[in-house]
């Protein structure tokens, strides 16, 4: 089965969650992986255990616990996030099977750029010279998948300097305009999908969504 992938553009934290979930929740055998491919206004979002001492001057971003794992992550303008909702029982994926696919798809999407960009086993995400590019961060529930995650693409990178990202205390944060490459959100997307697709091992359309189609307003 054919999935989709769609460009929302800009939209609010809280109802594209509750847009996953119920997408997730009412989702049965005949439905479609999709590829949910956005950004986010301002916000930190913590984990289902995360630690609230790792957010440490939030100031007037807001602070939303959520139902992923991890730790604290920043999202904001310029961060091209990606929530890949897969029927894994179907893909015939486990949980570490989807992390490595999202982490080999931001791999090669550095590597078109000439960026050496690795993986860390006991910290989910990309790293480029020991900077955090892309945070991972997700949600199994009725075999599906939902969250996923966040390549800094162009973007003010000065809040992540208020948290200790993914819980790390002094990460270094970066994103692909300070490593000299320049793209805007939707090519940004437009090179990640395919990667997807391919580590994912599901073969996709593009479909370029409108951001009314998760319902929902609000600037968190």
């Amino acid at each position: 089965m054919a999935g989709i992938a769609r460009w929302l553009g800009r939209v609010p934290y809280i109802s594209t969650w509750r847009a996953m979930q119920r997408y997730t929740d009412t989702r049965d055998a005949d439905s479609p992986d999709e590829l949910w491919c956005l950004e986010h206004p301002p916000v930190y979002t913590l984990g289902m255990n995360a630690d609230p001492a790792h957010v440490l001057a939030a100031g007037a971003v807001p602070v939303v616990r959520i139902d992923r794992g991890g730790q604290v992550t920043y999202h904001g303008p310029g961060q091209l996030v990606v929530y890949p909702l897969v029927n894994l029982r179907r893909a015939g994926l486990g949980v570490r099977d989807l992390v490595t696919a999202l982490e080999s798809a931001l791999i090669a999407v550095a590597a078109e750029s000439g960026l050496e960009a690795v993986a860390r086993r006991d910290a989910p995400g990309v790293y480029v010279a020991g900077r955090k590019l892309a945070s991972i961060g997700l949600r199994i529930r009725r075999a599906s998948s939902y969250h996923g995650l966040a390549l800094n693409v162009a973007m003010d990178l000065e809040p992540f300097s208020r948290i200790n990202p993914c819980g790390f205390e002094g990460l270094e944060v970066v994103d692909l305009a300070r490593l000299g490459v320049k793209l805007d959100l939707p090519s940004a997307a437009r090179r990640l999908v395919p990667q997807l697709w391919r580590t994912l091992r599901i073969g996709g359309d593009v479909q370029w969504g409108e951001a009314g189609d998760l319902g929902g307003a609000g600037a968190v």
